[in-house]
Order: structure tokens, then C-alpha cells, then sequence
């Protein structure tokens, strides 16, 4: 649009060194259609992140099956956690599952 306009005047001895819009009026049909297209863009951008995301919690959840199946210690602290956080809502009952082997101790043969 510049060098048009530049073109246009330079007969007349004036260079157009700057062309600034400062008010465009769009149809409404082509604003919708740039809006529909905009929100599309963002909920695209918004199911890629939620992928990731859930891409590096699998990861988390692997690694972090794999340091428990190396130690008994820590499956029972993860268990002693879970308990922790189940405590501290509020619940009118808690059910403690306890493996068969702690409970050995206490069965009469």
C-alpha cells in the first residue's frame, strides 16, 4: 500500500514514508469467522498441553513404579502416605486394607 501510494505521488514531488490504519470496519459474518477460527486455534493449543501433560505424568508414574518394585520400604511409606492424606479429610469412616502377611500374627492356627 505504501509504494502504491508513494508511486501515485511522486509526480507531485511527495514521499510517502509511512502508511498507518487506524480504523478497519469488518463485515460481520468475516469477524465471526476470524473469532470461530481464533477459539479453534486455542482449544488445539489446549488439547496439545493437556497431552504433554499427560505424557509426563505416565512417565512420573512409571519411574516411579520402578524405584517402589526395588524397595519393599517404599511401597509401605507410600502406603503410610496415603493413609496421611485419607486421615486428614473428612471422613466418617477409613478402611485400612492391611496385606495378609501383617496380619499373620495374629491368626490362630
Amino acid at each position: 500500500m505504501q509504494s502504491t501510494l508513494d508511486d501515485a505521488t511522486d509526480d507531485w514531488g511527495i514521499k510517502v514514508e509511512r502508511v498507518e490504519i487506524k480504523d478497519v470496519k469488518l463485515p460481520l459474518q468475516l469477524q465471526r469467522a476470524m473469532a470461530a477460527e481464533a477459539e479453534a486455534s486455542r482449544e488445539a493449543r489446549a488439547k496439545v498441553i493437556a497431552a504433554e501433560g499427560e505424557m509426563n505424568a505416565s512417565r512420573a508414574l512409571k519411574e516411579a513404579s520402578l524405584v517402589i518394585a526395588e524397595s519393599p520400604s517404599a511401597l509401605q511409606l507410600r502406603y503410610l502416605q496415603t493413609l496421611n492424606t485419607i486421615a486428614a479429610e473428612k471422613n466418617s469412616t477409613i478402611i485400612f486394607p492391611l496385606p495378609l502377611e501383617m496380619m499373620q500374627g495374629f491368626i490362630k492356627h
